[in-house]
């Protein structure tokens, strides 16, 4: 046996350094969990034990909108090291991409009075900004507005003004000036049935709650319930009276780290109604009402969010990779009409949806970088041309390509102006408000980038469901793709190891997190959005009564003419309902009852179409009979378009919009196909 002075110098010295290393390493590991904002490891908190069965259910017999959870009890409730490891490899892999650029920026914060003006401009209030005297359509909009909304817009405004006042330049209109016309007298009347919201909060809970009952009584655990049929900022501004809002402090900002919960919404007798159900025209004034509500929420919850102002960028000589995400697909529209995203995107989500889903550690680990490189460069040569192939292509280098992809991205797939509203949604508390700010946030994205983010977290929450195989649960596809959405070079660095901006991007793994679990819900526009813009619609098409007297006539006579229409609170009538399919079109009745339903009425016309001989040669494809993908839309009245959801009930839909009419044709999505 040999003593210790057998063993050589350099051999202990080696063993020296290797165990100096080891410490170092443990040290650092140590330091970087203790500032992670999930808090420290506990023993419970560090099961890796894996989900089974995890496949998301739909309870519609209680609910339109019904989220299961994905995790059971046994969900690790925290990310583990490898998590972390694999988040901030992702992080430096980030930051060397951005080290060439990092002398310039490619956005900036607007200057005093800047920040209000480009507010107000979004929000639909320019006139205000401008100072314009045709400011009917802007006295409209305040009309419609609750009265935390109001003061919200009061807030910008006075704040605009001050600052205008600091630069001696002429102030904006003020507001009062707005309500002084006949139109804006409504507002007053809005606001005096706050007491009237907080009723109908308590009622809607109550049916809520008595809904999941059962439940409760069987013994499962408490579900979230999910209220659109109330204004977000109102229903923080009730919490916040009743003192049952938690404060936003570090020390009750970890209570909903274990598996989220189930989320339920309500079934509302309008049905549900998605985000690519209604109009472009519809959409820009939800996007305008959803930037108010918005605002006064955060007011509310004392959250200070700067936007940033996007600068112009030199755009890369590059048809795929760098490219402004709107070129990306205006340009791919021209080869598929019908896409929505970009071409590249959907072959790479296809490509890892056959193949790389039961890939082990997929998304995790990383790719060759020359192969990356390499493909990179084949794709942007061959990929238009259809000679590219795929068959060589492993599935960890195309998931390398598709981070890549986001990354290079001009401008952040969460847009510049509001990646500082979406990571601020961790240092809420609770969790429907966060859900609350993450639906509105969704909401202002613009249409492209909304709808890649979309198709992004399908393909998320695709992986994770294939946990078993691939070993990517929730939390370890959130840390690892946070990074590539929330750290952009085209917004000031958030990529530094340490100081208050490392807390920051580790937060945004939360966020992922609920973007994923949560994805149906947050594409949805809430009720009480629609019926902001139904009201908007109304006192436009009513504002001319006002201003035009040469129509008074007319609309005597209309007002008389209506006098012989059917009483629309009668228990039972018939609607002509249109049909457009292709070349034909026709007409058919429909008995309205109070219990009908759209799905009733597409029974009702699916059976007419196989009777109808107009109608033979729209079933006919290829020798076989196959029945064309229609819905229901709701045009005119109060309303641009509106696709109807297959649980709305007709009668409801026709007492809030009777002068609407009703067309069956074929789906959006189906059109150019």
């Amino acid at each position: 046996m040999l003593g210790c002075a057998d063993v050589p110098v350099r051999s202990v010295l080696a063993l020296m350094c290797l165990r100096a290393e080891e410490l170092t390493g443990a040290r650092r590991r140590s330091k970087i969990q203790s500032r992670m904002p999930w808090g420290k490891n506990t023993g419970r908190s560090r099961r890796l034990g894996r989900t089974a069965g995890l496949n998301p259910l739909r309870d519609r017999s209680l609910t339109a909108m019904n989220v299961e959870s994905w995790a059971d009890p046994r969900d690790p409730q925290q990310p583990d090291s490898l998590c972390l490891e694999s988040f901030w490899s992702e992080v430096e892999t980030i930051r060397s991409d951005s080290e060439p650029d990092s002398s310039r920026r490619d956005s900036r914060q607007p200057e005093d009075g800047e920040q209000e003006e480009l507010w107000l401009q979004d929000a639909g209030l320019s006139p205000l900004v401008t100072g314009e005297e045709e400011d009917v359509d802007k006295a409209v909009l305040m009309s419609t507005l609750t009265k935390t909304q109001a003061a919200a817009v009061q807030r910008r405004i006075d704040s605009y003004t001050c600052s205008l006042r600091k630069r001696n330049k002429t102030p904006a209109p003020h507001v009062r000036d707005l309500f002084a016309s006949p139109i804006a007298q409504s507002a007053v009347e809005t606001h005096n049935s706050e007491p009237d919201t907080h009723r109908n909060m308590e009622s809607v809970t109550k049916k809520q709650r008595s809904a999941v009952s059962s439940q409760e009584t069987q013994g499962l655990q408490m579900d979230e319930i999910f209220i659109t049929d109330v204004a977000y900022c109102e229903q923080a501004a009730i919490l916040l009276k009743q003192a049952k809002l938690p404060q936003n402090n570090s020390s009750q900002c970890r209570r909903d780290d274990g598996a989220l919960p189930r989320v339920i919404c309500p079934q509302c007798r309008l049905g549900v109604t998605r985000v690519l159900d209604l109009s472009q025209q519809d959409m820009k004034k939800v996007r305008q009402l959803a930037l108010i509500d918005m605002t006064a929420l955060c007011d509310l919850l004392g959250l200070e969010v700067k936007r940033h102002k996007t600068s112009k960028r030199k755009i890369p000589e590059s048809c795929l990779f760098g490219v402004p995400l709107a070129s990306l697909v205006e340009s791919d529209q021209k080869i598929k009409p019908s896409t929505q995203i970009p071409l590249l995107l959907q072959t790479l989500l296809s490509f890892l949806e056959k193949k790389g889903l039961d890939s082990e550690g997929i998304l995790r680990v990383p790719g060759s970088q020359s192969r990356i490189k390499v493909l990179q460069q084949k794709l942007e040569n061959s990929f238009y041309s259809g000679s590219f192939s795929w068959d060589e292509v492993s599935p960890n280098d195309a998931a390398a390509l598709l981070k890549k992809f986001i990354r290079e991205l001009p401008a952040p797939l969460l847009t510049a102006e509001h990646l500082n509203s979406f990571s601020a949604v961790r240092d809420i508390a609770d969790l429907k408000q966060k859900l609350h700010m993450l639906n509105l946030l969704v909401l202002l994205l613009p249409e492209p980038n909304r709808n890649t983010l979309k198709a992004l977290l399908e393909f998320l929450s695709k992986v994770v469901l294939c946990e078993r195989c691939n070993r990517m649960n929730l939390w370890a596809v959130s840390t690892i793709m946070a990074p590539n959405l929330f750290l952009h070079k085209a917004v000031p660095s958030k990529l530094a190891v340490d100081g208050p901006e490392k807390g920051q991007a580790e937060r945004a793994a939360d966020i992922m997190r609920l973007l994923i679990r949560y994805q149906d819900l947050l594409w949805t526009v809430p009720n009480f959005l629609l019926s902001q813009v139904r009201k908007l619609n109304e006192n436009s098409s009513r504002r001319c009564q006002f201003y035009d007297k040469r129509i008074k006539h007319l609309l005597r006579k209309i007002h008389t003419d209506s006098r012989d229409k059917p009483d629309k609170n009668s228990s039972e009538q018939c609607r002509t309902v249109k049909i457009q399919l292709a070349d034909v079109s026709f007409s058919m009745e429909f008995r309205l009852t109070i219990n009908s339903r759209a799905s009733d009425l597409m029974s009702q016309f699916y059976k007419e179409l196989h009777t109808s001989d107009n109608s033979m040669g729209l079933l006919k494809r290829n020798g076989s009979q196959t029945c064309p993908d229609c819905a229901i839309y709701e045009v005119g009245g109060n309303i641009g378009e509106h696709c109807l959801d297959s649980e709305t009930h007709l009668f409801d839909l026709y007492n809030i919009n009777p002068s609407g009419e009703w067309i069956i044709k074929l789906r959006s999505s189906s059109r150019g196909q």
